[in-house]
């Protein structure tokens, strides 16, 4: 006798994405609507928000043993060793009980220096957990937050049912690729993710790799997404990808907060500065990897070609962007008392970059991810921390 239930996979059971696209396999997660999608031609924007950081299958069940088929997309660049293949994490009542990867899956081929792409395609595999208490219980896949995913089946040894957030107020976050969780763990250990744990909140990320760049669509997706706690943490993509001036930044703040309070008049709403980044503090972008670091060691290190004079004429550099939204929030809060300001360096200042610095020049490593997290939660969730009364359940 067969002993697995396959259940089909519907947005029921899926956390954390803007929507669900249909496949030749199965279902594509996605974390920006196709409406969004469709007003960039980014092809780094198209990857990156389909790389499910912070989505999970989320069911309840007395299953022993589960599994789940999967499609995986990774990314790998020409003449850059391959980075390990994405974990799943499998949350037992909130705790990790098992970690796994999916074989085989396709594999994207970035070429830098060609300025091209390939793509080579290959079969579903499966992420199985077995041995797990047969009472009821919520589990939870959380999906790779590094490389994208297409869903075929979800398989257990006991019927399941769908499992809401309950009673947790939703935490809206937008960031760059650190929000995404570059160079994390695994997707459960990500520094939103982590700080969402440890805050009580069902998270949504919308912490997008390169990508954090005050995009209007962007702003529209927080405005309609419900949510009871949002944050935006702006500007180190601002600077490495080096997309406007002063004069532009400080309006299109301003504009990207407008179109946030449409949506969310009252909710509280947190602007996060960048963490230090040595490379970045005083010279401006753009941002391209160290090539020789590449050729002489195999390292993958990033350098800027900017030069600290061009602040003159208005580029942008950290330091520069964080008084800027330091001012910005500041004069909106006169009218705005649900707007808040974090300062970035709280979170990881210049001595942290001292003892623990950021290995490739820009993307903190799994203990910092934690440290981040750690502080983030003890600022924001706990005494008199912006988001410490949780907000109003919508």
């Amino acid at each position: 006798m067969n002993p697995w239930i396959t259940t089909p996979i519907t947005a029921g059971l899926v956390r954390g994405a803007a929507e669900l696209e249909r496949t030749e396999h199965g279902l594509r997660p996605h974390r920006l609507p196709a409406r969004a999608r469709a007003q960039t031609p980014d092809p780094q924007l198209a990857m990156v928000e389909a790389q499910p950081s912070g989505v999970r299958v989320s069911f309840r069940t007395s299953a022993t043993a589960v599994e789940l088929d999967a499609v995986a997309t990774r990314r790998v660049y020409a003449g850059i060793p391959a980075r390990p293949p994405g974990v799943y994490d499998l949350l037992v009542d909130g705790r990790l009980a098992g970690q796994a990867t999916v074989p085989g899956g396709n594999t994207l081929t970035i070429d830098l220096a060609a300025g091209s792409t390939s793509l080579d395609a290959g079969p579903a595999g499966t992420v199985s957990f077995t041995g797990l208490p047969g009472t009821p219980k919520d589990v939870e896949i959380w999906l790779p937050h590094n490389e994208g995913v297409e869903l075929v089946a979800l398989r257990t040894d006991a019927p399941v049912s769908p499992v809401t957030g309950g009673d947790r107020p939703v935490w809206l976050h937008h960031g760059s690729s650190i929000s995404h969780g570059s160079d994390a763990a695994s997707p459960s250990t990500t520094w939103p993710a982590l700080a969402a744990a440890r805050g009580g909140v069902e998270l949504i990320n919308l912490g997008l790799g390169g990508s954090a760049l005050l995009d209007p669509f962007t702003a529209r997706v927080l405005r309609e997404t419900p949510a009871d706690l949002i944050s935006v943490k702006l500007g180190i993509n601002l600077v490495n990808a080096d997309v406007m001036r002063l004069r532009a930044f400080v309006p299109a703040v301003h504009g990207f907060l407008d179109t946030v309070r449409e949506g969310h008049p009252t909710t509280p709403l947190l602007v996060v500065s960048a963490i230090h980044c040595p490379i970045h503090e005083d010279t401006p972008g753009p941002l391209t990897f160290d090539l020789a670091a590449l050729r002489d060691g195999g390292q993958v290190k990033f350098v800027t070609t900017g030069d600290p004079a061009e602040r003159a004429a208005g580029k942008l550099t950290l330091r520069v962007i964080r008084e800027e939204l330091a001012g910005i929030v500041t004069q909106r809060a006169a009218s705005d008392p649900h707007l808040h300001y974090l300062n970035g360096l709280d979170l990881y200042g210049e001595q942290d970059s001292t003892d623990l610095p950021l290995p490739d020049r820009l993307h903190p490593d799994a203990a910092t991810h934690r440290l981040i997290a750690d502080r983030f939660a003890k600022l924001v969730f706990t005494g008199d921390g912006p988001f410490a009364r949780g907000g109003a359940r919508r």
